[in-house]
């Protein structure tokens, strides 16, 4: 098998070769944006799931389908430390300075660029990381009163006023928006309110770990009202082969059903975990078609790739003390489990452990699926922490 040829892209973000089992929510996506467009009401989306289940590479998907009907699209990622207002404020000068050249949308343009130019000025001091450049002066009252909630709503009812001139709709996409803080994030979701409320078309789309849900209805409690929360999991097994399956029949090769069955069964449907497993299957297998001996080599080589890169690049991020919570996690399966069945296995009080687990919250390793219960955020991350600690030396470190 010529390694060149080889179809398969795992990596972080790398729009797989065939993006099987998602033609749901993006058509849910494609309605939103034109009902948007002729003054319908429409929910916005929010995209949650575990690391690894695609859901990047379904934000950039759905931003392609939007471009291609005329969308004017944001796209930021929320990294851990910085504020919203710093991330915004450039891709809505470079938004609006788009509208700028509509005859129609002109006017809206320019007063939301003054909108943004006074937005800016007055939270730099707050945020102190804001760097935009200013194309026209700020206008006396306009999103500059320095109150984040009120001056978003005001700026972005300007952006919407613009693409509503433009017969077009904006749409601010937003990957890891479970590291936006609380206070931001309930600025943005005030603004979209108030967007909604005029039938402005204007959405927000966003991708974050499963406990951005709770996140954002404590933020703001209509929260509901305003998204849907379509969940982004592994693939069905007919998707899994799928995307198994038609790459390496792109390529004029083939692959045994039985060979299909071992990848799905090791990956469990993860749609990064079938890349890694396909793209060392491809370089291993000698010839067409792939076989089940072919797989049981690539395993190897898909573990000690993931090990390397996925798995450890979250690891090494970890103190020692969170490691070890981690790794009484792992001991006790893929979970999710009770709080208390953790500090048991280490020996230790459930509020003693409170600030590990707080802290591994925020670094998103795990999150809390009903009150009391913990999970990993990265599918088979347990099997991982046995391997890269396994043996009972961990339960010897102070916590």
């Amino acid at each position: 098998m010529d390694p060149v040829r080889n179809p398969f892209a795992p990596g972080a973000g790398s729009p797989p070769p065939e993006l099987a089992g998602r033609d749901a929510v993006r058509e849910k996506m494609r309605l939103c944006m034109q009902r948007l467009r002729i003054g319908r009401p429409a929910k916005s989306v929010m995209l949650v799931g575990l690391r690894g289940v695609g859901k990047t590479v379904l934000l950039d998907q759905m931003m392609k389908d939007g471009e291609a009907d005329g969308i004017i699209n944001i796209r930021i990622e929320a990294p851990e430390g910085r504020s919203l207002p710093a991330m915004l404020a450039p891709q809505l000068r470079l938004a609006l300075l788009r509208l700028n050249r509509v005859a129609n949308a002109r006017h809206y343009a320019v007063q939301g660029l003054k909108a943004l130019a006074g937005f800016a000025s007055k939270l730099k001091l707050t945020y102190r990381d804001i760097e935009v450049g200013f194309d026209y002066d700020p206008e006396p009252g306009l999103a500059d009163n320095g109150d984040l909630e009120g001056d978003l709503s005001m700026l972005l009812e300007q952006v919407g006023l613009a693409a509503k001139a433009a017969s077009t709709v904006v749409a601010i996409y937003i990957d890891e928006l479970q590291y936006v803080a609380e206070p931001q994030l309930a600025a943005l979701i005030s603004a979209l309110h108030r967007c909604s409320q005029k039938q402005l078309p204007l959405a927000v789309i966003g991708a974050g770990l499963p406990q951005l849900r709770g996140k954002m209805g404590e933020a703001k409690s209509y929260a509901e009202r305003l998204f849907d929360f379509p969940e982004i999991g592994p693939l069905r097994p007919e998707d899994a082969a799928e995307a198994i399956e038609k790459p390496i029949k792109d390529e004029d090769a083939e692959v045994d059903d039985e060979a299909v069955a071992l990848i799905i069964a090791e990956t469990k449907g993860y749609p990064y975990f079938l890349q890694e497993w396909g793209k060392h299957a491809w370089d291993i297998a000698l010839q067409s078609p792939i076989t089940v001996r072919d797989i049981e080599s690539a395993s190897k080589e898909a573990i000690a790739a993931l090990d390397e890169s996925f798995f450890r690049v979250r690891f090494d991020r970890l103190t020692p003390k969170e490691k070890q919570y981690l790794r009484a996690m792992a001991e006790l399966g893929p979970g999710p489990h009770r709080s208390g069945d953790i500090a048991a296995e280490l020996g230790r009080e459930t509020s003693a452990l409170g600030p590990v687990r707080n802290s591994l919250i925020v670094k998103g390793m795990i999150w809390s699926p009903t009150h009391g219960d913990t999970a990993f955020t990265v599918p088979l991350f347990d099997e991982f922490m046995k391997r890269i600690m396994p043996t009972k030396d961990w339960t010897k470190a102070q916590i």
